[in-house]
């Protein structure tokens, strides 16, 4: 078994400090889940086996071997386990769903993978090829993505959906992007993670595993900076590729793990090239994305949430700040009102049907300070305060950090 070993972030090179920067894109009405979804986990069957003995290695090496991976080419099966302190969202998912053109919309299918157990089957063939299917039962809803064309099939509804981009730009690009670029392998998700490697984070080698029948070792990463609600990610690295094969993040206040990310099985072999072909099935019904986006377009135009959005268009919200950098890096998205001391702005939660808007306030603990008044809404990693003038402020920071944040940027 390799010895631990420790190694300070401040011993690499560090990124230019950020600051104050803009973010390209950010979801509001569902600000909590949106980052819950983009932090699905991925968890393991650990086999039985024992740690095994590898050579000696340290935390900086280990690092530059993950950078230095680049598998292309791979397959198997995961396991999606992500415990953020979150109700089932299967209702909410359904509904979503049912307001949209078609269920096999991507982005009315990936709020029910932030809750709860999921299996998935991956692949991949390069940056123009993946495909990730995720079975519930005898049901599966698959994704494809092959070139400039995205193919998502739902085939409990024996519903598609289909995206085509030639120029690479456009809604194909922005639907397609949106689920396959979702830290849904190791991967993805510890490069994402080790972006945030500057001198607010600690490494250590602690030792080996034995993951998908595969060597490895393990790396654990600690945020130092105060406020932030990770407490650790441990990430297992193949001793052979340097690919990372599963990712544990657990939060600062301990209990189970938040997030889990690895594979149960995995074969690093080129998949066969239809693995990535799709034609729909006969009498299924086609969505295409094109004209799926122009009705979106018009019925936000008349809908209360187009109400609430400066011009009356999602076209019109401005681009995201985000304050600090590392591990307590905050997004925020100035409301209608433009700021603290303005006209209360109307709540997200006052387009919703039925009592939907009282129980989304409910789930909230109301605060106060400088920026004025609102609401924190809570998960075991991401807070999110919601200001009476409309402004949203959401990181993977405690409520009193994020309150302190509003505070400062007044």
């Amino acid at each position: 078994m390799a010895p631990n070993d420790s190694a300070h972030s401040a011993d690499r090179e560090q990124e230019p400090a950020a600051g104050r920067r803009k973010a390209a894109r950010y979801a509001v009405p569902m600000a909590v889940a949106a980052v819950a979804a983009g932090t699905i986990g991925l968890v393991p069957a650990l086999a039985a086996s024992g740690d095994p003995e590898l050579p000696e290695i340290t935390a900086r090496q280990l690092i530059e071997k993950i950078a230095a991976s680049d598998t292309q080419q791979l397959s198997g099966t995961v396991k999606i386990s992500t415990d953020l302190g979150l109700p089932a969202l299967d209702g909410l998912a359904g509904a979503v769903a049912g307001g949209a053109d078609s269920s096999a919309d991507p982005q009315s299918r990936l709020t029910e993978l932030a809750t709860g157990t999921h299996t998935l089957r991956v692949a991949a063939d390069g940056p123009d090829r993946q495909r990730l299917t995720v079975v519930d039962g005898s049901d599966e809803y698959t994704l494809i993505h092959d070139g400039d064309e995205l193919w998502a099939y739902d085939s409990a509804s024996n519903e598609v959906f289909h995206a085509e981009d030639p120029e690479g730009s456009g809604p194909a690009a922005e639907r397609d992007g949106a689920p396959l670029a979702a830290p849904l392998t190791p991967k993805e998700l510890t490069d994402r993670l080790l972006e945030l490697s500057d001198d607010t984070t600690s490494y250590e080698v602690d030792g080996t595993a034995r993951i998908a029948g595969r060597d490895a070792y393990r790396l654990v990463v600690r945020p130092e900076q105060k406020g932030s609600t990770v407490g650790a990610v441990t990430i297992a690295v193949d001793a052979r590729t340097g690919t990372p094969l599963k990712a544990t993040l657990t939060a600062g206040d301990g209990g189970k793990a938040v997030v889990d990310v690895g594979f149960t099985r995995v074969d690093f072999a080129k998949p066969a090239a239809s693995t990535f072909s799709f034609t729909p099935p006969k009498g299924a019904r086609v969505t295409e994305a094109d004209e799926a986006a122009a009705r979106e377009a018009a019925e936000e135009a008349g809908s209360p949430v187009g109400e609430l959005l400066p011009g009356g268009g999602a076209e019109d919200v401005g681009a995201v700040d985000v304050i600090g950098e590392g591990w307590t890096a905050v997004a925020v998205l100035e409301g209608p009102s433009g700021g603290a001391g303005q006209e209360k702005a109307p709540s997200a939660a006052d387009g919703l049907p039925g009592g939907a808007g009282a129980f989304l306030d409910s789930l909230g603990d109301k605060v106060s300070g400088k920026f004025g008044t609102g609401t924190v809404f809570s998960t075991r990693l991401v807070n999110a305060l919601l200001t009476d003038d409309g402004t949203v402020y959401v990181g993977a920071v405690t409520k009193d950090a994020l309150v302190g944040i509003a505070d400062g940027a007044r």
